[in-house]
């Protein structure tokens, strides 16, 4: 597992190590990764094309943005013989989005051997919280699943 090895890590080389890149979910709702590392993750996401029947940002939304947060975070402490597997995940939906972009900043909590948990606050574009979010990641043997 990394150190401080990959505190700087270009999102366009992480990206390239993963074997379905962002994966489908994450390139359906948007989701661009603005900076990574074991320490931080930040990625913004379009409200538009991500709302409930209201019109406002989906609160399930907001957990995948959490959820893919938090597993990159985990992915590059872990890497490169321990994948993370989400095993715990909670959100605080603070106020509602009707329009453009959010925000979210995962920063680690705990980067253990065998787990990862990471407080995700995601913002709109006033810089006003929408939600608050928390991870934890077993951290998994990269063999057991195929890698």
């Amino acid at each position: 597992m990394s150190d401080d090895a990959l505190t700087t890590t270009e999102v366009e080389d992480y990206l390239a190590t993963m074997p379905h890149g962002m994966g489908r979910l994450n390139e359906k709702m948007g989701v661009e990764l603005l900076e990574v590392s074991a320490e931080r993750v930040v990625a913004r996401m379009p409200v538009e094309g991500n709302t409930q029947p209201y019109g406002l940002l989906h609160g399930g939304a907001s957990v995948v943005l959490a959820e893919t947060l938090g597993s990159i975070g985990s992915g590059i402490h872990g890497m490169p013989d321990r994948v993370p597997v989400g095993v715990d995940i909670n959100a605080t939906h603070h106020r509602s989005a009707t329009s453009g972009m959010v925000t979210g900043v995962a920063t680690a909590v705990h980067l253990g051997r065998q787990t990862a948990s990471y407080e995700i606050v995601i913002t709109d574009e006033r810089g006003k919280r929408v939600c608050t979010s928390r991870i934890t990641c077993q951290l998994i043997p990269a063999e057991r699943v195929g890698l």
